[in-house]
């Protein structure tokens, strides 16, 4: 079956807008769009993201495991292509980003092999960019 990616939004809750701002803006690469007192539209690799703000609220972080990793629930993030997915992260770890999950490949050798790499934003909102070689395994079961 030929996929088409249609772009998604999704806004994120943010409590440092200005912090956020410049993460997205500089860390991530995002080109910015609108905004406003309390919030920004952010383009992330053809996907509409908006920080709002939003007052803080301490949560303790979630996790389930998979792969022998623990991952961060809940989490957003973007499906790349593969020689991007290696671009991006290594990019990230120029620019310092330390990662709950670090770059690597998830489930190697069976349905489903992918890169994925997982971090917080200055916010505390956990991100997964992942990649898989053929894409035709995204649903794969």
């Amino acid at each position: 079956m030929k996929r088409t990616i249609t772009p998604f939004h999704v806004a994120i809750p943010v409590h440092n807008l200005a912090e956020c701002r410049t993460f997205y803006r500089e860390v991530l690469g995002c080109e910015e769009g609108r905004s406003s007192d309390h919030w920004v539209d952010f383009d992330l690799f053809g996907h509409q993201v908006v920080i709002h703000y939003k007052p803080k609220v301490q949560e303790d972080l979630h996790t389930n495991p998979v792969d022998g990793k623990n991952v961060p629930v809940p989490h957003y993030g973007v499906v790349l292509a593969w020689d991007t997915f290696q671009t991006f992260s290594e990019d990230l770890k120029s620019k310092g980003v330390t990662f709950v999950i670090e770059p690597y490949i998830r489930f190697a050798g069976e349905v489903g092999e992918q890169a994925t790499m997982f971090f917080l934003d200055p916010a505390g909102n956990a991100l997964e960019f992942k990649a898989f070689k053929d894409m035709d395994q995204l649903f794969a079961k």
